[in-house]
């Protein structure tokens, strides 16, 4: 073979390879386009040159990550052990009650509640009070709390709360004013028994 001869074939096997490298980085280009125009917003609400918005495109991705983020939250609560449905024997049960308090004084008031049992409450007070949301597990220690929230001087709050283990969950006020101060609390929930707690007071004990 001439020297001429394997010079001609080494830029032939040179042009190919650079066809084929060109061939390759355009289909490259042509996936990465694709990938960022449509897939991205399509699949994950990602639009980073618009187009996903103008083809109709985003919403549906949108729409995959909601689907996405609520499948998520049901499998988390299923791998923790929480029920959807929880069957109850006893009717829910509600009550609004007004609670007095005197200057310097504070109190607690809570609800029996068994493990995984849900508990809707809203309560106002007619001056700032310091209150502790809070609850004494079944077999715990004794003088044991779990506080599940502790804010001063609030006038009032809403919420749900669902046991994370039997025992008697609920609040303390407590009035750092110079003036009476009166607590308003309306609950619902599956309770059966209701515990008011006041310094030097017998425990006030509510059956439901």
């Amino acid at each position: 073979m001439s020297a001429e001869t394997a010079s001609t074939q080494a830029e032939s096997v040179t042009e190919v390879r650079q066809r084929i490298a060109a061939a390759a980085g355009a289909a490259l280009l042509v996936a990465g386009l694709v990938l960022v125009m449509f897939v991205l917003p399509a699949e994950f609400a990602v639009d980073p040159l618009g187009v996903g918005a103008k083809t109709g495109l985003l919403p549906l991705g949108v729409t995959g990550q909601q689907v996405e983020a609520l499948a998520a939250t049901a499998a988390s609560g299923a791998t923790a052990g929480a029920a959807i449905v929880v069957a109850q024997e006893r009717p829910v049960q509600q009550e609004t009650v007004n609670f007095a308090l005197a200057p310097g004084e504070g109190m607690e008031y809570k609800y029996r509640l068994d493990q995984g049992e849900a508990l809707l409450y809203s309560w106002k007070s007619t001056a700032p009070v310091d209150v502790e949301f809070h609850a004494e597990p079944d077999g715990g220690p004794a003088g044991y709390a779990q506080t599940y929230e502790k804010v001063p001087q609030r006038t009032e709050a809403s919420g749900t709360l669902t046991a994370p283990f039997p025992g008697i969950h609920g609040w303390f006020w407590e009035n750092k004013t110079s003036e009476p101060v009166t607590v308003t609390l309306t609950a619902s929930g599956f309770y059966n028994m209701s515990h008011e707690f006041r310094a030097n007071t017998p425990t006030k004990n509510k059956m439901f």
